[in-house]
């Protein structure tokens, strides 16, 4: 009776390597966002300053007699919110690109695949952010293009042409 016994060795794991110039030019590249982030962080906080005093502004226009925004009182509320939300957006490009730009370089530096690994995440997630907030925006000037087209023929047809 014979016995049969196959060993077989574990495939090495398959992928890409990086060579020394990939290397240098995601290093480069994570100079880039780290900075890129940082200028962001910065650009929030400032936009948060801005939401602040522009709330302020509105609201104090709006309660001047003879303004000709009666409704600047409401708008200083709605502005403010606006800004915050932009602020928001931007805090998170900004925390994505920062995180991306540290990862890689540790990653590249330390040959780390793992911290790598996390940074090719964090660009993911950049790039999704990206593309879901570009979709938004193509949608609302859709939304914005369609009103401005029904409201012109609305006047047109009032006005009898």
């Amino acid at each position: 009776m014979e016995i049969n016994e196959e060993f077989t060795q574990p495939e090495a794991e398959k992928g890409m390597l990086l060579t020394n110039e990939s290397q240098y030019y995601l290093q480069q590249a994570g100079k880039w966002a780290n900075f890129l982030g940082i200028v962001g962080f910065v650009m929030t906080g400032f936009i948060l300053l801005l939401s602040l005093f522009i709330g302020a502004i509105f609201s104090k226009m709006g309660s001047m007699p003879n303004s000709g925004m009666p409704y600047g009182a409401g708008m200083g509320g709605f502005m403010t919110v606006f800004y915050i939300l932009i602020a928001i957006f931007n805090f998170f490009f900004s925390l994505y690109l920062y995180q991306f730009g540290s990862r890689i370089k540790d990653g590249i530096s330390y040959n780390d695949a793992e911290k790598a690994n996390s940074a090719f995440v964090k660009l993911k997630s950049f790039f999704k952010l990206w593309g879901i907030t570009t979709i938004v925006i193509i949608i609302l000037y859709a939304l914005f293009f369609i009103t401005m087209l029904i409201g012109g023929l609305g006047l047109a047809a009032l006005m009898g042409h």
